[in-house]
């Protein structure tokens, strides 16, 4: 029997999005995706060549003839007050979620306030998103969070991987192909000891035993 394709979502964040080899990984996928946009994230969307099929948010980054527009060539508006306690983006996550999708990739998420690019990572240990294959993706890296368990990571030899302890201490990681390898270590939050590996073959392994890593792959040299 076969199993099912995964429910593929595209997240348009309103920031920075330059076309790169990662972008162009995700947009791969595009038209077998559900295209959700967070307020000016449309734009980038409409740019990407994607009519979002949804536009959410409280619409203050767009005009009403872009409203407009977007309305009249089939795009749902969801609009909430200014006053809400979440990002554009978070509502869009969870519009992904509501909607089913267990494959999700954030584009524009970077650029702009450094306070918002933050959130934005951030916004990866939503507890809505836990057990789905989530990443932020901007023109060269991919950054996605891993929970204890063992985890396949996939590239070429020479890429840049970087491990970052993420809201604590992580305990027992060890690592396969990866040239400089850590046997049962633990990062500690603060220290960069897990920044600027280098993948040895097109795949590595990653071993956790507890905490979570912020994995940040960038293809070659960083």
């Amino acid at each position: 029997m076969l199993s099912e394709a995964p429910i593929r979502a595209l997240v348009f964040a309103n920031g920075d999005l330059n076309d790169g080899p990662a972008v162009q990984a995700a947009l791969r996928v595009a038209l077998e995706s559900i295209i959700i946009a967070a307020d000016g994230g449309a734009r980038l969307a409409l740019a990407s060549g994607l009519m979002p099929h949804v536009v959410i948010g409280d619409m203050d980054s767009l005009t009403p003839e872009e409203l407009d527009s977007l309305q009249a060539q089939g795009a749902a508006i969801q609009r909430y007050s200014a006053h809400k306690n979440e990002t554009d983006l978070e509502l869009a996550l969870l519009e992904a979620v509501r909607r089913n999708a267990t494959w999700i990739r954030l584009l524009g998420g970077f650029g702009g306030r450094i306070d918002q690019m933050l959130a934005n990572v951030c916004l990866l240990m939503l507890p809505e998103l836990v057990g789905r294959d989530v990443a932020l993706v901007n023109e060269r890296q991919t950054l996605w969070l891993i929970g204890p368990g063992t985890h396949m990571l996939y590239g070429s030899p020479g890429d840049t991987i970087s491990l970052i302890p993420w809201a604590g201490d992580a305990v027992g990681v060890r690592t396969e192909t990866l040239a400089y390898p850590l046997r049962d270590e633990t990062l500690f939050v603060g220290p960069a000891r897990g920044v600027s590996n280098v993948m040895l073959a097109h795949e590595a392994r990653v071993t956790l035993v507890e905490g979570l890593l912020l994995v940040v792959h960038t293809p070659g040299r960083a």
